[in-house]
């Protein structure tokens, strides 16, 4: 999966999230008790717009999945109050937004379909369904597939349209160099089980043996694209919101995941995710601390220390938003390459290459990259990196990030990339076209330039009124105290990437 070039481009040319004047970030809720409201996508997320000096904002609930209010234009204010007839109508609207057939009328249809001979298997590109002949009359004037193979039907993603809706899915696949390098570096890791979010390539790569081979690993697939639903059966697909965790054919598909996670203790299980690039690391971080967590409830006393082990596949310059929500990742060099996306290329050079890394909780040193691709051995780092990577003696670390020679900056006391020039008027180092008079880091409550919004002193003040906040909505009914007591509490910073200025724009704010 992955996010526009343009958006993530300009992420990375500034380097800092933090450099914008305003934006749009995740909020925690005033009741935290409350359930939020839900769209077709499941339970909405909790957003507020964030302006400098501004301290006040005000939070509205937003779809969790699309940024863009064409493909869902829910949106609610936090305090506002809607009639009983608005809230039928919505469960109304929600329910027809529903994929036309149920889990298990898909599962149905499937062994149907497998059962028939080759000659009548046939499959709709203009709807994207495989038909069972009772269908063909109404889909005759489409256009069809014929003769679909069983191994066609065990590449479905090969067999569907990839949803190329850049503010919603962006629903890019991994190349088959990546997909084969993941699933033989999994097997070589030892693991016996694999749970794919979002990475319904690898999940194929995984489940495709020889015939009346036993297979030596397993795999889930939870990814939201319901036309999945018609080629797994259901301990195979889980039909899935990775940003909010909610699945949405309800509990027994939160079974099949937790039964999944919790074979044999939890041992021999790695979780591999190919999140949307230009969604919120902030609601993924919590989704997946909610998997580990359901990992966790299958381990005995003995093994509770140990941690999930995962591949999150996300762009380089998200490493310091990872690592802050995960502190124990590592960002591979191994560049991740897409089929269906012309700038996501391994082999490329310069600033055309590849963003996209791996970063894990599984220690560098065991996992050894392909040579043949140029990558080395660091001795002194004690993990492979790509060839441009050079060891700088002075950070004492392989400090390259893109694929490019870096230059140490000794006014900075660090390696910057090799476009980048020490600015004496700013005082560290930026692209040579920069603007000394543009915005700086700084804090979005106060101004001030030693530190971010997220450690402001004053957020330590908001967050004692919240718990005053939470009493006083325990003694009395919320709408006698929300008026003067609503605007005391802050969330935490919890914003990122591109997700910001789309969610900005499209509502409005």
């Amino acid at each position: 999966m992955a996010a526009p070039m343009d958006c993530l481009e300009s992420l990375e040319g500034e380097g800092s999230v933090g450099r914008r004047a305003s934006g749009v970030e995740v909020a925690l809720p005033s009741n935290p008790g409350a359930p939020a409201p839900q769209c077709p996508h499941g339970p909405t997320l909790l957003f507020v717009k964030v302006s400098q000096g501004k301290e006040e904002p005000r939070k509205f609930y937003a779809c969790s999945a699309c940024r863009d209010r064409k493909d869902c234009n829910f949106f609610q204010w936090e305090d506002e109050k809607l009639s009983e007839a608005r809230l039928a109508a919505r469960e109304i609207h929600n329910q027809r937004c529903q994929p036309p057939l149920s889990r298990a009328q898909c599962i149905e249809r499937y062994l149907s379909f497998i059962q028939l001979p080759l000659t009548q298997r046939k499959f709709c590109r203009s709807c994207q369904q495989l038909l069972l002949p009772a269908d063909w009359r109404e889909h005759g004037e489409h256009q069809l597939s014929a003769d679909i193979s069983t191994t066609q039907i065990a590449r479905p993603s090969q067999l569907l349209y990839p949803l190329e809706n850049k503010k919603t899915h962006a629903q890019y696949l991994f190349a088959d160099r990546s997909c084969q390098f993941l699933a033989g570096l999994l097997a070589t890791l030892g693991f016996r089980r694999v749970l794919c979010v979002g990475a319904p390539r690898l999940h194929e790569q995984i489940r495709l043996t020889a015939p009346g081979e036993k297979p030596d690993m397993r795999s889930l697939l939870l990814d939201i694209d319901f036309r999945y639903s018609q080629f797994y059966l259901e301990e195979s697909f889980c039909r899935y919101n990775m940003f909010n965790h909610h699945f949405f054919d309800g509990k027994a598909a939160l079974e099949v995941c937790k039964a999944f996670l919790q074979e044999e203790e939890g041992k021999g299980v790695i979780m591999v995710t190919d999140p949307p690039f230009g969604g919120l690391v902030e609601p993924l971080a919590v989704t997946f601390k909610k998997l580990i967590a359901m990992w966790k409830e299958g381990q005995s006393q003995d093994d509770s220390h140990k941690e999930l082990p995962i591949f999150w596949i996300f762009p380089y310059f998200f490493e310091s938003r990872i690592c802050q929500f995960f502190p124990s990742f590592c960002m591979l060099d191994y560049q991740v390459d897409y089929d269906n996306h012309a700038l996501y290329k391994h082999g490329k050079t310069g600033r055309k290459q590849s963003p996209v890394r791996i970063f894990t909780n599984i220690p560098p040193n065991k996992i050894i990259l392909p040579s043949e691709e140029g990558y080395r051995f660091c001795s002194v780092c004690q993990r492979y990196v790509s060839r441009e990577n050079q060891h700088c003696v002075h950070c004492n670390s392989c400090t390259s990030k893109d694929g490019r020679k870096w230059s140490h900056c000794f006014f900075c006391k660090k390696c910057v990339k090799p476009s980048w020039i020490h600015c004496n008027t700013c005082n560290r180092c930026a692209l040579p076209d920069h603007s000394c008079l543009g915005p700086k880091d700084g804090c979005f409550i106060c101004g001030s330039l030693d530190h971010k919004r997220s450690n402001c002193p004053s957020i330590g003040a908001s967050q004692r009124a919240n718990k005053l906040v939470e009493f006083f909505c325990f003694l009395e009914k919320r709408l006698l105290v929300s008026s003067f007591l609503g605007a005391i509490y802050r969330s935490e910073k919890l914003s990122e990437g591109s997700g910001l200025n789309c969610y900005s724009h499209h509502y409005g704010l």
